[in-house]
């Protein structure tokens, strides 16, 4: 398995077979072959667009929520995670270690939104212990991309199929 590649379509999916093969020392058609087979094999999930959402007039609220949860016996934390992640407004959940032991991306129209979501859906969950709340303010990185500075965004490329 080819980690450069990996790490070089994370970085930037529009990057070209060329290009890729130019970077990796190998032909457009290695690159293609491997690309296929990593999706095939699931280690490809997909390919995103990097949004700046603050830039988005009328966009949503995000928040992290750092959850305390109850294992359960023979599923572990696997139970509860599915149970979250069906959330519309969840878009991540994340096994942690250290003082909690999930961390949940939400969004929202509004904070308000966010905090009865919290409260009326998350919260009431049987093995909620305890949730804390961060609402996003502003994203100055993400992926590698400086979300401010608009001169350090330069890629024009279509992005691979």
């Amino acid at each position: 398995m080819n980690k450069r590649l990996l790490e070089l379509l994370q970085e930037n999916c529009r990057y070209s077979n060329e290009e890729l093969a130019a970077m990796l020392g190998c032909t457009p058609d290695d690159i293609k072959k491997q690309i296929k087979d990593l999706e095939k094999a699931g280690i490809i999930r997909g390919y995103n667009a990097l949004i700046n959402w603050e830039k988005v007039p009328g966009s949503e609220a995000r928040a992290l929520i750092e959850l305390r949860v109850s294992p359960k016996r023979d599923k572990g934390f696997d139970e509860v995670a599915e149970r979250i992640m069906a959330f519309d407004e969840v878009e991540g959940v994340y096994l942690m270690a250290g003082d909690y032991d999930l961390a949940v991306f939400v969004k929202g129209n509004t904070i308000q939104d966010i905090a009865m979501f919290v409260a009326r859906r998350l919260s009431p969950l049987d093995s909620v212990l305890s949730a804390d709340t961060h609402f996003i303010l502003t994203k100055y990185k993400s992926n590698k991309v400086d979300m401010q500075n608009l001169a350090s965004y330069t890629d024009e490329r279509e992005c691979m199929v």
